[in-house]
């Protein structure tokens, strides 16, 4: 289980990086599932959120810090919905983390209609 979760994470970080190097590379089934990962972030439904990210082998903290939604951080895009309960939740997920930390983190951005 942890081998799954070392090979999600580094893929994820190898996305992040090609994804910097050309913004149009993601592909569709990657794209599909962090749509529907903002999409229950802005449920405000905190199980179906956790559902959904572990469905797409992620972690709460990987998609904390790494996924934005048309836009914004998920935390934010979370916020700027209502969805107080799934913002805190991805919040907590992330702990404590220096501003050296964050600054140091490519995001992946995902944009789709509502």
């Amino acid at each position: 289980m942890k081998k799954v979760k070392l090979a999600v994470i580094t893929s994820i970080a190898g996305l992040s990086m090609a994804m910097s190097a050309n913004a149009n590379a993601m592909d569709k089934q990657t794209e599909n599932a962090l749509v529907e990962v903002c999409k229950s972030a802005a449920s405000d439904k905190s199980y179906k959120m956790h559902k959904t990210i572990n469905e797409f082998n992620l972690s709460h903290k990987t998609v904390a810090l790494k996924v934005m939604c048309n836009g914004q951080d998920i935390i934010a895009f979370a916020e700027s919905h209502g969805a107080e309960k799934t913002a805190a939740r991805l919040q907590r997920s992330i702990g404590d983390v220096d501003i050296i930390d964050v600054a140091a983190l490519s995001k992946i951005n995902v944009t789709f209609e509502e």
